[in-house]
């Protein structure tokens, strides 16, 4: 193709639609034709594979030379049923394997910072332990998946999380943001965060380390062909950055992970399974409360799934059988049970669920249901248990527990014109806790596109969210609980604008959100030993903005060659509640008022690139602090840098995180650390 032909002189054609016509393929004749795939965003788990309008970047290497190629008919989802790129009608935030590749960031929870939407509250630094959000929501409040599965832990939502799967076996991480119940039914209440991984990725080996005696190696073996497997494993550990009055380290941690997937692929059918585990030991300082300095948490978490899918026929069908362990041992006082009794808490959640959907003269119709049980034995929370389970390697017995089942069906019709995409559904939603009746939330998607480039979409969505065990019964450690508590339920309109084209990406969202029977943890602020209750804190409305800048400066000024992409986010919250005087909030008063993203890549020489991202928060609410005082929260900037070299088959780099050594909190009264160097290497194998 890179030969001249009939002594013409070659052209490049660059295609951004396939007629599919007979006579297309003379306009190609003597010039140079550039195709190729690339990733754009799919909140619904093999589905398609992805694809984005951004430059591409294969699944083997991470600098691959970007292409100008978009294609439409990729299937990519927001709904129930697999929709075009560009028939979608909501939004989808991707965090792509690039993104990925290119930031300076250690952990799933470091990289979801980036992502203007999300709100990260770290308590503890590579991803020891984090509460993540959405939009002015709370850590409880979102549905968190692998694969598509969801791996929400009812006990908590504290260690979300802990994955089995290292950052760099992630093909991309897709943010759905707003209520997601008929998408992924209860949980989902403020969005849903998915992460995807594939067993065809290439065998590669990693090594990284770096300041507070941080260090991290893992690999990954891939091979086969229609039947795909892939075995990965890491080990990270840091020494921490913090010690207690009695000088000992007390953000100490290690970890251990090991995941396996496999696929089988041909004309009629695929499937997809996985098994993983993750071990995790970490000193959790005063995470849980400025009175114990020398706090400490053990997990461990398996996940196993199969998931199906015919490829032949009118009707696809989607089977997924699922079930994770959570296992986790909480020490108010380190390796000290006689000063105070450990927590044990032991959670197995088994799920099955089934996905359809045809085509007809009306459109695309789509019908699902789950059937969810989630159990859960524990030292203190739950239910008096009629049969004690004895806790292995101890010498005490689960005397406690809850098991709940969860039903949901879901049918979803969308309405497909040549512009024009309406999507409708609802959600029916019945819970064995507390006896619950079915209830029905409803959603109602719609866009336009004008032209080749822009869209315009607006959206009403509702959802639901279960309280967890510990809002039901955690009544320990200066906390009362409150065994009956409403769900929470949250209403939605949104509406946006979005810009698409080689040179420029933008987008303008603006949402009002509304909930009722809002859970909270609250306690009064003039009296520093009273509890903290868990309460329905009444309504909450919120409005939201929401906007996206991204240039390709490469393009856009040909002549440098150094600055390749800018991109600037903003994030605006306003929540119209009466903040009660003399209430001290432990999430619903507190949230990100502003929050800004710019992030700046460059090729400085060669393969020789650097990035730097810049973000700035403001939240507003108050915490107490070390001495007992009433403390506001302060806006902070954060800038980290990656330097990297980036050959065919290998990347050596050099990152640091809180370049300028900033002093901040993202929760309450835990200092986060300072200036932290690394440096590692990848190598494809």
């Amino acid at each position: 193709m890179y030969k001249q032909a009939f002594n013409m002189k070659r052209q490049r054609l660059v295609f951004r639609r396939f007629g599919n016509k007979g006579y297309s393929l003379f306009s190609c004749l003597g010039r140079e034709v550039v195709c190729s795939v690339l990733s754009v965003s799919t909140l619904t788990y093999a589905s398609a594979e992805s694809v984005s309008t951004h430059p591409v970047v294969s699944d083997s290497t991470a600098t691959t030379t970007a292409r100008e190629m978009m294609l439409d008919e990729v299937s990519v989802t927001g709904s129930r049923a697999p929709l075009t790129k560009s028939q979608a009608a909501r939004m989808v935030t991707v965090l792509d394997r690039k993104a990925i590749a290119q930031a300076p960031v250690q952990s799933v929870n470091d990289l979801l910072k980036y992502a203007v939407g999300v709100d990260v509250r770290q308590r503890g630094p590579i991803g020891a332990q984090t509460d993540v959000s959405i939009r002015g929501g709370n850590y409880e409040q979102i549905t968190i998946l692998l694969n598509g599965i969801n791996i929400c832990d009812p006990q908590t939502g504290h260690n979300a999380f802990d994955f089995p799967v290292d950052i760099s076996d992630i093909v991309r991480i897709e943010v759905l943001e707003g209520p997601a119940g008929r998408v992924y039914g209860t949980s989902s209440l403020v969005g849903a965060i998915n992460i995807v991984t594939k067993p065809t990725l290439p065998s590669a080996v990693h090594a990284e380390a770096g300041s507070y005696g941080y260090a991290n190696v893992g690999g990954r073996v891939a091979f086969g062909g229609k039947t795909s497997h892939s075995l990965s494993g890491s080990y990270t550990r840091s020494d921490g950055y913090s010690r207690n009055k009695a000088g000992k380290l007390n953000a100490d941690y290690k970890s251990g992970k090991a995941f396996y997937q496999g696929q089988y692929d041909d004309n009629d059918i695929r499937v997809n399974w996985h098994a993983g585990i993750s071990v995790r030991d970490f000193g959790s300082n005063t995470f849980y409360g400025a009175k114990w300095d020398d706090q400490f948490e053990h997990t461990l978490k398996t996940y196993t799934a199969v998931t199906a899918e015919n490829k032949q026929g009118r009707l696809h069908l989607k089977p997924t059988i699922y079930w994770n362990r959570s296992q986790d041992r909480f020490e108010l006082f380190r390796d000290a049970p006689d000063i105070y009794p450990f927590n044990y808490h032991r959670t197995d959640v088994y799920g099955v669920n089934l996905n359809s959907h045809f085509d007809w003269v009306a459109g695309r119709t789509a019908i699902g249901a789950e059937l969810r049980n989630e159990d859960l034995v524990s030292g203190n929370l739950g239910e008096p248990l009629s049969r004690t389970h004895h806790i292995h390697g101890t010498d005490r017995n689960y005397e406690y527990g809850l098991n709940r089942t969860n039903m949901s069906f879901v049918l979803e019709h969308n309405i497909l014109l040549e512009r024009f995409t309406l999507s409708a559904g609802v959600v029916a939603v019945k819970n064995s806790w507390n006896e619950m009746n079915m209830r029905l939330y409803p959603g109602i998607d719609a866009s336009y596109r004008i032209g080749s480039n822009w869209k315009v979409y607006a959206s009403y969505n509702t959802s639901l969210r279960m309280p967890s065990v510990t809002e039901l019964y955690y009544s320990v450690g200066g906390h009362k609980a409150d065994k009956h508590l409403k769900p929470e339920e949250l209403a939605a309109v949104e509406g946006g604008l979005q810009y698409n084209s080689y040179l420029v990406d933008a987008k303008l969202s603006v949402y009002r959100n509304h909930c009722k029977n809002l859970i909270d943890w609250i306690r009064r602020s003039d009296d520093v030993d009273a509890p903290w209750e868990s309460v329905n804190f009444t309504k909450v409305n919120a409005t939201g903005i929401e906007a996206t800048l991204a240039l390709n400066l490469q393009e856009m000024m040909p002549a440098q060659h150094i600055l390749k992409r800018l991109q600037v986010d903003y994030s605006y919250i306003n929540q119209d509640k009466v903040e009660t005087d003399g209430i001290q909030s432990q999430y619903t008063l507190e949230y990100l008022r502003h929050k800004l993203v710019a992030q700046l890549q460059a090729n400085l020489w060669k393969r020789l690139h650097a990035n730097i991202s810049y973000r700035m928060q403001d939240r507003t609410g108050t915490y107490t602090n070390a001495d007992g005082e009433i403390t506001e929260y302060k806006p902070y900037g954060i800038v980290d840098a990656r330097l990297s070299w980036n050959a065919d088959n290998y990347t050596m780099y050099v990152e640091a995180n809180n370049l300028l050594n900033k002093t901040y909190v993202d929760f309450g009264h835990i200092p986060q650390p300072g200036r932290w160097w690394m440096a590692g290497f990848n190598i494809q194998l």
